[in-house]
């Protein structure tokens, strides 16, 4: 059993404009970054970046496990023994656990596709472009947000601006009807740029998605329906062999998620809970180890105004 010096610090990082989803605006992101130093000097970071609304612990709670350590250490047991209902905990600690035994010599995210976070609105038509200029070729904007006739006629104007290669994913967070979930995938069915809809339903109703993905040829991802382990657990044991948008800060101990992730060979994107480049880096380690296919969620960094 390995024992490391534990040390934390919690951050607030405010967003350069305020993120606007079907949950609610979010104006600060406040994380904590832990440093796990072994007997031979090595030291390895992790990050614990919550998101309460999303079906993880809070920040208070996330807050109260580091302070409860006693004597600034921390054993693997103790890691592998931090409780399902802290999984943001169990990703940092994980994380950084792994780290030891892993080779993160080399930066691996040249190698990786990464999609763009668009603003939301009409704001997303003037900032595509540029994003497109980057170098990103697939881009997710956030549906759900106004009325659907206001967003129906700005997608119309983001789809002229949209590279004929690019696609675009629509995260309406869980914020629609069963009806304009229908309107939006009858539009999407005749555009063919449209790489899914991400989570159109509150995360409760899988049997209604389950009805508009067999409708429908627009493919739908889980995002909120899946956020943490047990929840990809259950979803997968009820047959869903659709899509699955999955945060590794939130989704709990890395390992176990990569173990069911090739085990049951799921249709996966990883995707940024907002986290910094510690956390960052870690799900982006996890990722190149599964070889996913799909364009990962971290395109945030023009979010933050720290960067």
């Amino acid at each position: 059993m390995n024992s490391y010096t534990f040390t934390y610090s919690i951050y607030q990082r405010p967003f350069r404009q305020p993120l606007k989803t079907s949950h609610g605006v979010w104006q600060v992101r406040a994380g904590i970054i832990i440093q796990l130093t072994d007997n031979l000097g090595r030291s390895h970071q992790g990050e614990i970046a919550p998101i309460p609304w999303f079906g993880s612990e809070s920040i208070e709670q996330a807050i109260l496990w580091c302070q409860q350590l006693s004597g600034d250490r921390i054993t693997s047991a103790q890691i592998y023994q931090i409780p399902d209902n802290l999984p943001a905990c169990q990703f940092g600690f994980g994380s950084a656990l792994t780290a030891f035994t892993s080779d993160r010599s080399k930066s691996i995210q040249t190698a990786l596709d990464i999609s763009a976070l668009l603003p939301s609105g009409a704001a997303a038509i003037e900032r595509l472009p540029a994003l497109s200029t980057q170098g990103y070729s697939t881009f997710k904007w956030k549906i759900g947000v106004l009325p659907i006739a206001q967003e129906v006629a700005i997608w119309t104007q983001l789809m002229t601006v949209l590279p004929a290669d690019a696609k675009l994913r629509l995260d309406a967070n869980g914020g629609l009807t069963y009806r304009e979930a229908e309107q939006w995938l009858e539009l999407c069915d005749r555009e063919s740029r449209i790489e899914f809809i991400e989570q159109p339903l509150a995360p409760d109703k899988i049997s209604q998605i389950r009805e508009l993905a067999q409708l429908h040829n627009t493919p739908i991802a889980l995002d909120e329906s899946v956020a943490t382990f047990d929840r990809i657990q259950s979803v997968s044991a009820d047959g869903w062999r659709g899509i699955y948008v999955v945060k590794p800060g939130i989704a709990g101990f890395p390992w176990r998620l990569a173990e069911f992730i090739t085990q049951y060979q799921l249709d996966v994107v990883f995707s940024s809970v907002m986290e910094t480049n510690v956390g960052r880096d870690a799900a982006f380690q996890l990722a190149s180890s599964l070889q996913l296919n799909r364009s990962m969620g971290f395109g945030i960094d023009e979010w933050f105004s720290d960067l």
